[in-house]
């Protein structure tokens, strides 16, 4: 079947793409996030959901790094970061901004992102993501104004730190445009 150009579904190439440049008044706060494509992807999604800054904390794998820059496909260059090895600090200086604080995590006491509405009373979102092996310590927790899960139907009750933190951007950001 013959079809006319202009009705194929056709991938476009970087280049051909219309961004739309757009930044966000989120932070993402990454605590003790060890694994360097992780940070790279962390950074790629930053970009991606226009977020203001990523603040890398504890052990987390700082720039310059082959595989942060490998997974970040150049993002680590445009998105402002800083390094704080105290979370705990960083949140409080946050805090202390206005910044409403987020932590994203599986407690007793979470609520689902589906569930979760933004409070008009803060501009600022700083979103906290934690360990790939311990998650979000206690401590963090205790700062934060909520605690946010994502829904999930598997037999899993968690996932990759980086595709965790992509949803909860995108639901996020898709909050502040309602």
């Amino acid at each position: 079947i013959n079809h006319p150009s202009s009705s194929i579904n056709q991938q476009l190439e970087h280049q051909q793409t219309k961004v739309v440049a757009k930044q966000f008044p989120i932070s993402i706060l990454a605590n003790d996030i060890e694994i360097a494509g992780n940070v790279g992807s962390l950074f790629r999604i930053a970009d991606a959901f226009g977020v203001e800054k990523l603040y890398l904390c504890g052990t987390t794998t700082i720039p310059p790094k082959y595989k942060i820059r490998k997974a970040s496909r150049s993002a680590h260059k445009r998105i402002s970061y800083a390094y704080d090895h105290s979370a705990a600090k960083q949140v409080q200086q946050l805090k202390e901004q206005n910044y409403l604080i987020l932590s994203l995590e599986i407690t007793s006491q979470s609520i689902s992102l589906r569930d979760f509405k933004l409070p008009v009373s803060h501009s600022k979102i700083c979103l906290i993501i934690g360990s790939e092996n311990a998650g979000i310590s206690q401590e963090l927790l205790d700062l934060s104004d909520h605690t946010l899960h994502i829904l999930m139907y598997g037999s899993n009750s968690s996932m990759n730190v980086a595709t965790s933190c992509a949803i909860a951007l995108y639901e996020l950001v898709n909050a502040l445009q309602s």
